[in-house]
């Protein structure tokens, strides 16, 4: 029997693209069953369509066989098992509905009003199964009204304030490379999700999880005082340094950069000590931590004068004798091949079902470890609708009907 935390629990996958598939695909790592339906007609989940591909050469820009699948699929479609069924074809909702009433979990991520039109939305499910959790994610919230808003990771971004946190001050806004937007919704939404599944199996009683992307970004922009600190003279935007916390920030060494962050006066006197200013220690200028963020720009400038006549291996070494919490600034090709996210299963390597793994093709793992849970996510993805007769068998459906329905344009 499996150990996994959430062995047991099957989830209804009605998602697509990034935010909703993330999030089922951390509940398939955590052991949960995971369905996932996808519209025949448009050829499966978006992801499907992403370029790159992986061929059987390697990767490639364009799909050069049915057999190619994209980086994204491959990442994002891990442990799920994929039906077809195209929701907006009438007798459609039934075959959904067989399968909800023995689910514990929905995840969708239709703009708000979608489900409700394909009469799949929480109040018309709820009574097949009181104890289902159905999780919705979207850009603003599942019954906010703004059904035609159209939202995207970078929409979010621009939303939240996030954009107006990094560069400099008068830089036009910036927009993270990582998708947070897209990657911080599905985080709150398994959490939800779970606090959702423990009520319902202590009272038997389901509900419906709204998470929308806006408001969790927004939440997490809201964790600094942003206009509080402006009230005062700290500036929002702060480029490579954060002079609140000073000596804090990105140095340019001979070779690349280095991050260091010494807030406390512990770490600020290590930092002294390594660039050979420990005089400084003394002085009401920098020894004390409010007389350093006060003094911030010349305190930082010492260091960037210091780092930029060294090696990062030297600047390091230098930081880490006087016990300065310091590192370099990696590439992301760097950071992913590190054992040490790789030896914990917090990075591993993408398996295409066919053609196997390319060297240097990674994916993010389930960055957490269980000292008695196993969780994995080396199943690798499925091909559009791989699952569809052994799920629709499994829930009552012969042969004769399965067919059928095909025939129907409903798978």
């Amino acid at each position: 029997m499996s150990t996994a935390p959430l062995a047991g629990k099957t989830v209804i996958d009605l998602t697509t693209a990034l935010a909703g598939p993330y999030a089922t695909l951390l509940l398939a790592g955590l052991g949960a069953r995971v369905i996932k339906v996808e519209n025949p007609s448009r050829g499966g989940d978006s992801s499907r369509n992403n370029s790159p591909y992986v061929t059987e050469d390697g990767l490639s820009v364009r799909r050069t066989s049915p057999d190619d699948m994209s980086v994204s699929m491959m990442l994002r479609g891990r442990g799920k098992e994929s039906i077809t069924l195209n929701l907006k074809h009438p007798e459609s909702r039934e075959v959904l509905f067989d399968l909800i009433r023995d689910a514990d979990i929905v995840v969708e991520n239709y703009s708000s009003g979608v489900t409700k039109r394909l009469g799949i939305d929480y109040d018309s499910v709820r009574g097949l199964n009181e104890k289902l959790v159905y999780t919705s994610i979207s850009g603003f919230g599942a019954t906010d009204g703004h059904s035609d808003r159209k939202v995207m990771d970078t929409i979010i971004q621009a939303l939240s304030g996030v954009m107006m946190t990094a560069g400099e001050p008068g830089d036009p806004p910036v927009r993270f490379g990582l998708p947070v937007g897209d990657l911080v919704a599905p985080l709150f939404a398994v959490i939800g999700t779970l606090a959702a599944v423990l009520h319902a199996d202590r009272t038997g009683e389901g509900q419906h999880v709204d998470v929308s992307m806006l408001g969790a970004l927004t939440s997490l922009v809201a964790c600094e005082p942003f206009d509080a600190l402006e009230s005062i003279g700290f500036p929002l935007r702060t480029g490579a340094y954060v002079p609140r916390l000073a000596p804090f920030g990105t140095f340019r060494t001979s070779d690349g950069w280095i991050a260091i962050c010494a807030p406390t006066d512990q770490f600020a006197s290590g930092v002294l000590r390594a660039i050979g200013r420990e005089d400084l220690l003394a002085t009401d200028d920098f020894g004390t931590r409010d007389a350093r963020v006060f003094n911030a720009d010349r305190l930082h400038g010492l260091i960037a004068g210091w780092a930029a006549e060294r090696s990062g291996e030297e600047a390091l070494a230098a930081l880490e004798a006087e016990g300065a919490p310091a590192a370099p600034v990696r590439s992301t090709a760097e950071a992913v091949r590190d054992p040490q996210v790789t030896q914990r299963g917090e990075v591993v390597p993408l398996v295409h079902p066919k053609f196997g793994h390319f060297d240097g093709l990674y994916g993010s793992g389930l960055p957490m470890v269980f000292s008695r849970s196993d969780v994995t996510l080396a199943k690798p993805a499925p091909g559009l609708g791989e699952h569809t007769d052994a799920v629709l068998r499994a829930a009552g459906f012969d042969d004769a009907r399965i067919e059928e329905l095909r025939a129907e344009g409903v798978l």
